[in-house]
Formats: C-alpha cells, sequence, structure tokens
C-alpha cells in the first residue's frame, strides 16, 4: 500500500460534488442524497473553501436547532479543510484521517480541488493489498498452482 498513490491508484475518474458556500444546508442534504455519498465539497469555481458532511449536518445543524432551508453552508462547513495533493500514498491519507478523525479527505493542488478520498476508498485499498500478500504467500510457501480458492472449491 505504501507506494500507491492517491490518484491514479485509489481514486480516478471521479465526478466531484461541489456547492458554492451560499447554497443551503437543504441544497447539501438534497445532492448526498441523490448522489449517494458523505460528504460536498464547498468551492468557488474550483478553489475549495470547505467541506460539509454527514456529520457536520447532525451536530452544527440538527442538534443546534437550525433551519436547513435558511442556513448557508458556509455557517456550517470546515472551513480550509486540510488536503493531500494526488501524488501523495495511500498510506499518508489513511494516516492523515486516523490521526485527525474524519472520514473524507480533499485532495488539491495549489487550492483547486480535483478528487476526495473516503476512508471507504481506502478500506479497499488495504483490502486489495493483503489479498495480494496473501496469494504471494501461499504461492511461495505451496508453490504456484496452490490458492485459497483452489482448496476452498
Amino acid at each position: 500500500m505504501p507506494t500507491r498513490r492517491l490518484m491514479p491508484d485509489v481514486i480516478k475518474n471521479q465526478e466531484l460534488s461541489c456547492l458554492p458556500s451560499g447554497a443551503t444546508v437543504r441544497d447539501a442534504a438534497t445532492l448526498m442524497a441523490e448522489k449517494r455519498i458523505a460528504a460536498v465539497l464547498v468551492t468557488e469555481g474550483r478553489t475549495l473553501k470547505g467541506i460539509v458532511t454527514e456529520r457536520d449536518m447532525t451536530v452544527r445543524v440538527v442538534a443546534a436547532g437550525l433551519d436547513p432551508d435558511t442556513t448557508p453552508l458556509s455557517a456550517v462547513m470546515t472551513e480550509n479543510p486540510d488536503t493531500l495533493e494526488p501524488s501523495a500514498t495511500a498510506l499518508s491519507a489513511l494516516d492523515l484521517m486516523e490521526q485527525r478523525r474524519y472520514r473524507h479527505l480533499p485532495i488539491a493542488v495549489d487550492g483547486e480541488v480535483v478528487g476526495m478520498v473516503s476512508i471507504r476508498d481506502l478500506f479497499a485499498v488495504v483490502r486489495a493489498q493483503l489479498e495480494d500478500e496473501l496469494r504471494s504467500r501461499e504461492a511461495y510457501m505451496f508453490g504456484s498452482g496452490y490458492s485459497a480458492e483452489a482448496r476452498l472449491g
């Protein structure tokens, strides 16, 4: 996993879900529901201004008693979120996300957002890496014709 880069190894051909800071919380919730996603990037053009997640909506809107139809994203977003460059490794993203306790991390170049990686994306990378390592060790220990699938079949 250490050599897998965020782009293009972890995410590629990603459609970004972005809204301007003046959009309402309801706009963000509707977009999240339509796209079945848990975070929206707040941008001006391609410049990243913030991020709004389901957790932000729960804590900063619902629990605070704010009206989602009138509350702008600028009032509840995490401003200037941490970002990583596309060339950063999957492991560095995982470390940062674990350290800071969040599940979505924007990928940006000079302030322009180019992607977003989620903990789910990184889980898929870790799982694939573990499966590759298992196959390699089985081949080494039992010969190249041996595999877990053959044993179970």
